[in-house]
């Protein structure tokens, strides 16, 4: 895809699954990446894989629920690789539970991570994009923010916020050539989906469920997503802002 090469990125939780996936695809398209994510142990894992083909990268344990600590988290990676030209918004989190059995430490901790975090790190990370009159956002949502998902209520709301806030940024600094743009994952092969599955026969039930209701007839790999999440940091995307994709399988269809 054209314009990646030599660019600057941050993925947020790009020590997991996903982020990973994403990670590496930057890198053998000859991006430079910031891996932020509060599990260290993984971001450095990505790290390796990606030094060890001759990539760069700068890794950070940041929590990207802390404001300040976001802050400091992306000085740091500014000062070491450069100017973010691409931020992933990546990192999520949810506990499937019945909203009536939910309480609000619950909510507290979900909204911090998968609304809150995204907020932090766009508050800065823009500053400096609007500044250079040039940047790619891309917001990692869900399907469960557009048509919803049991055991998912806050989650839910979080995501579909996302959306909302990625289409009101991309109208605010469209004049200031800056894109943003939301790609919603379908059930995807994450330890996420794995948790929500649980073990034995009710995990087999659930995943031919999946499947059943997939098009394609099978979950999504971590490794589907990262072709999207490139084309909307390319050039080749140049021209689109404030839309949102889901890469689902099929599962989910919008005009």
């Amino acid at each position: 895809m054209r314009g990646l090469d030599g660019k600057n990125v941050i993925v947020t939780g790009g020590g997991g699954a996903i982020g990973g996936a994403i990670c590496r695809r930057f890198v053998e398209y000859g991006a430079q990446v910031g891996i932020f994510d509060k599990n260290l142990d993984g971001a450095k894992k990505v790290a390796g894989e990606i030094h060890a083909k001759g990539g760069a990268s700068f890794v950070s344990g940041v929590d990207i629920t802390d404001y300040q600590a976001v802050g400091d988290a992306i000085s740091r990676c500014e000062h070491e690789i450069g100017p973010t030209d691409v931020l992933v918004n990546n990192a999520g989190w949810d506990k499937f539970v019945n909203f009536i059995d939910t309480t609000p430490d619950l909510w507290d901790q979900v909204i911090a991570i998968n609304l809150r975090g995204p907020i932090n790190m766009s508050h800065y990370v823009l500053k400096g994009m609007v500044a250079r009159g040039h940047g790619r956002v891309v917001n990692i949502a869900s399907d469960a923010g557009r048509v919803g998902s049991s055991q998912e209520a806050v989650y839910s709301a979080c995501k579909g916020g996302i959306i909302a806030f990625t289409k009101t940024l991309a109208r605010e600094v469209a004049r200031r050539g800056i894109t943003l743009n939301t790609v919603c994952p379908g059930p995807t092969e994450t330890p996420l989906l794995a948790a929500a599955a649980g073990e034995g026969e009710r995990a087999e039930r659930m995943r031919a469920a999946l499947v059943n209701a997939i098009p394609m007839k099978r979950v999504g790999q971590p490794d589907d997503i990262p072709g999207a999440v490139c084309f909307l940091a390319s050039d080749d995307a140049a021209f689109i802002t404030g839309q949102t994709l889901s890469v689902s399988g099929g599962l989910t269809m919008h005009g």
